[in-house]
């Protein structure tokens, strides 16, 4: 059984994306159908009518009947019998309309849960369709509980928790994911079991350190992925621009006892980037590499890293028109920034502005961290580069690409 559970591990990821069956509002609706009213046979089952032979008195025989002796009071028993199997008539009568009366009392309730019911599912796909015509007008609270649905629907082994909690902006399209990620202990610490006839009885065969750590870090990696995934394929209206999640881990920590919440993974990745992505054949880490995300060195030492995105969720909500830095929890010490943290820091700078802004690939970019470009005509474009080089030129509408320099050797340096 462990090494099916670490099958299921493995293929986290890959399972999910050949599934190709993503959440839609259609597969929300439901569709009433009505159970069939069986009751028992004690109530379906008419009494038995009485009948008068079981009432009638026997004549008198042999040949004092033949000459008419008894006949008086034959006639006087036949009479008394009358009056019992009338009233037997009569008793049936009455057990069988009270019967009657219960079946149909039943089938009125039955008939009545019934319409309950088909009012119920009436209702709730009223609401899926105004949900599914909010949702394409971007409205926040719409879109926000569709992406909580995806993320319920999410089908995970057994140990892999399922809170969460998410902030759409329907400007920009961007939507931020705060979700938790399993603990290390999803791995199995047994590889296999073995008999040992000696003692008489089952011993683990425990599972190399290294391994466990290698599995984790992948399990880690690709549910991240298979997050992102799994709502981009979700979101058929294309109203999600981008994608920024956080991974989190919930957790106690060893040297004070108290509960902590790290960060183990963080990335941000747009609809087009992502679509490129062969999902079913990446290595899920070098594929987080290559989105420029952020990942823990050392996971199962719980060794955090600071979220590229991080809102005040309970103010964002309330206000769509704020920006992204604006809105992060707390603002940044640039010093204390990474390199790469304060490349993504400058691009969401240039989006906040209204520019159109990419960061590029980690190596053989030629200096340039970050490319911001403006669409309208009357506003140039802007680039990072190398400190003090001449602007370069957009070459679809001939704009510069004004230089915007800082040094990613050791601390920002941050010069506009």
């Amino acid at each position: 059984m462990t090494e099916h559970d670490v099958e299921q591990l493995a293929g986290l990821l890959r399972a999910a994306v050949l599934d190709g069956r993503p959440l839609s509002f259609d597969s929300l609706r439901q569709h009433f159908v009505p159970a069939v009213f069986a009751p028992s046979k004690s109530r379906t089952k008419p009494f038995p009518l009485p009948r008068w032979g079981e009432y009638e008195p026997e004549p008198p025989r042999g040949w004092l009947g033949a000459l008419g002796f008894g006949r008086r009071s034959y006639d006087a028993e036949v009479e008394a019998a009358r009056k019992r199997f009338d009233e037997a008539l009569r008793d049936h009568a009455r057990e069988e309309h009270k019967r009657v009366g219960k079946l149909d009392a039943v089938q009125a309730r039955y008939d009545e849960r019934n319409r309950q019911e088909a009012a119920r599912i009436e209702e709730w796909n009223a609401g899926i369709e105004a949900r599914r015509a909010a949702y394409r007008e971007r409205d926040v609270e719409a879109v926000e509980w569709f992406i909580d649905q995806v993320l319920a629907a999410s089908a995970y082994p057994h140990g892999f928790p399922k809170a969460h909690q998410v902030s759409y902006q329907a400007d920009t399209g961007d939507l931020l994911v705060e979700r938790d990620l399993p603990l290390e202990d999803v791995v199995p610490a047994a590889r296999a079991y073995r008999y040992v006839k000696t003692r008489d009885e089952i011993t683990a065969v425990p599972r190399p350190e290294k391994e466990r750590h290698e599995l984790y870090a992948s399990v880690l990696a690709q549910t991240a992925l298979r997050t992102v995934h799994e709502l981009f394929a979700a979101d058929a209206d294309g109203v999600v621009r981008s994608v920024a999640l956080n991974g989190h881990v919930a957790t106690i920590d060893r040297a004070t006892g108290r509960e902590v919440h790290p960060c183990l993974i963080t990335l941000q990745a747009g609809r087009e980037e992502f679509g490129e992505l062969v999902l079913t054949q990446v290595d899920p880490q070098a594929c987080l590499k290559r989105l420029r995300s952020l990942i823990s060195p050392n996971p199962y030492e719980l060794e955090p890293v600071r979220p590229l995105v991080t809102f005040d969720l309970s103010k964002y909500r309330l206000m769509d028109s704020m920006d992204v830095v604006a809105d992060l929890d707390s603002r940044p010490v640039l010093m204390d920034l990474s390199p790469t943290e304060f490349e993504h820091l400058v691009r969401q700078l240039f989006e906040a502005i209204g520019l159109d802004s990419v960061n590029t690939r980690p190596s053989q970019d030629e200096g340039v961290d970050a490319v911001a470009m403006n669409t309208a005509r009357s506003c140039g474009a802007f680039a990072s580069s190398r400190p003090n080089g001449p602007p370069r030129w957009c070459p679809s509408s001939r704009c510069p690409l004004w230089p915007v320099s800082w040094s990613t050797r050791g601390r920002p340096r941050g010069s506009w």
